[in-house]
């Protein structure tokens, strides 16, 4: 890791020890900050399993020093191909070879995230940043020329109360500090994922998977890649709860486990034999219940004090774009805060700002699309054969392009905050309206 000091001097403090805190304290470490990060949790974890990087999260990991080692704990996925759900045949094969590589400039790379996570830690910590656990952030106020942060110790529940120049919130996505801009609610997706995990090499069924393997199909989609150099399946199966669509279309509170064993066993049905016969595999003790909520207008809470990662932007998992979505904040506050010192002094109004006019456009087309890309995923009727064509032809006539947007880029080009209207969908998809909007609103009239 190469370590510079325009930060030097500069007291920063992050809520949250997850990829994205962790990310930050180490971005910010490495231009010479003093950086305390704190997380309620008695140590740092992940919840989950698989977790896929592009090539524009692995140049993040380049330019920290760490790509060689997230690489090497975890596997380069020869392609990305989505099948249908119903006759498990190929409609789109993404090859991650040589091509991809010199497009992109790295590759595309699938990581257990608490391998991942343990990297950033340990490389924040070498940075020189502090990593405090079981101890959490309760509130900041901004004073003017500092910030006062009051923490509490998750033993004792004893609060205290220190000091520093920016308070910096990954605090997830039940976020205290988001509350300071806006009171709303995750805004739950009726999907719900079941994970599994385990030895691929005592998996015959599997002998020979080297991609990350989508079957999307009627209101259901699984997800299979290796992790760990190939010792590792990592398997996610994710449906439709007709409890809480019913629920919503009624206008009634959803029974809190929406997505039950019961939801689960009758999902896949209407789905080819292969995921049939691997749903065995989940784990049936815990699922997910996904949601996101709504893109945020504004990240700055003050001149002090700014949230991001999923306490700005949580989104679907649809694009893989998360825990990038958190890294790429990370070295955009770092980055331009850098810049900002370049001229003798920090500015942290001036930084903040910059900061969230970049990455709020940005983080909005992502929520957006990964809303749109997971309707698309899981249409049915002709749709789905519409759908499955519009595959096929992406693949006879290239791809790139309509990744260019997500993965090709770069926070040091500052294109967002140049032209805030690259945040936005295609124009052809602009009069697009998230289904559950249109079914919540409808369930209301209904109601009134």
């Amino acid at each position: 890791m190469t370590t510079t000091s325009e930060l030097k001097g500069q007291r920063i403090i992050i809520s949250g020890g997850g990829i994205g805190g962790a990310s930050g304290a180490l971005a910010l470490a490495l231009r010479g900050a003093e950086v305390t990060l704190y997380e309620q949790h008695a140590e740092f974890k992940e919840v989950g399993a698989g977790l896929q990087i592009g090539p524009h999260g692995v140049k993040m990991l380049r330019q920290w020093g760490l790509a060689d080692e997230a690489i090497s704990a975890g596997y380069l996925p020869k392609h990305m191909q989505f099948r249908d759900a119903v006759t498990a045949e190929q409609i789109l094969s993404m090859d991650f070879g040589e091509e991809f590589r010199e497009h992109y400039g790295e590759p595309y790379l699938v990581i257990h995230r608490s391998d991942l996570l343990n990297l950033l830690v340990d490389a924040a910590r070498k940075a020189g940043a502090r990593l405090v656990n079981s101890v959490k952030v309760i509130d900041g106020r901004d004073e003017g020329d500092h910030v006062s942060v009051d923490i509490q110790d998750c033993a004792s529940q004893e609060v205290s109360t220190v000091t520093a120049d920016v308070l910096v919130g990954f605090d997830g996505t039940h976020s205290v500090l988001r509350k300071k801009l806006v009171d709303d609610d995750p805004v739950p997706s009726a999907y719900v994922a079941y994970r599994g995990t385990s030895s691929l090499p005592d998996d015959p069924e599997m002998a020979g998977l080297e991609s990350v393997v989508g079957y999307i199909g009627p209101r259901c989609h699984f997800i299979q890649y290796p992790l760990r150099g190939g010792e590792l399946l990592n398997q996610v199966a994710v449906f439709q709860s007709p409890r809480y669509l019913e629920s919503l279309m009624k206008g009634q509170e959803a029974p809190d486990d929406w997505g039950n064993n019961d939801e689960f066993r009758d999902a896949f049905g209407h789905t080819s034999e292969k995921i049939q016969g691997r749903l065995s595999h989940m784990w049936l003790d815990k699922w997910w219940q996904m949601a996101d909520r709504d893109p945020l207008t504004d990240w700055v809470v003050s001149d002090r004090i700014i949230v991001m990662g999923d306490a700005a932007h949580p989104p679907l998992q649809y694009i893989a774009s998360g825990a990038i979505m958190a890294m790429e904040d990370a070295e955009t506050l770092a980055q331009y805060a850098a810049d900002n010192a370049r001229s003798g002094s920090v500015h942290w109004g001036t930084v903040l700002r910059e900061v969230s006019d970049e990455r709020v456009p940005r983080c909005t087309r992502i929520q957006l699309t990964s809303r749109l890309w997971g309707e698309l995923w899981h249409v049915d009727g002709i749709a789905r054969h519409v759908r499955n064509e519009t595959f096929r032809m992406a693949q006879r006539h290239g791809w790139f392009h309509y990744a260019d947007w997500l993965w090709n880029y770069d926070p040091a080009r500052r294109e967002y905050l140049t032209d805030p209207s690259k945040g936005q969908l295609p124009a052809a998809l602009r009069d697009w309206e998230y289904n559950l909007t249109t079914i919540a609103r409808q369930a209301d009239k209904l109601t009134v």
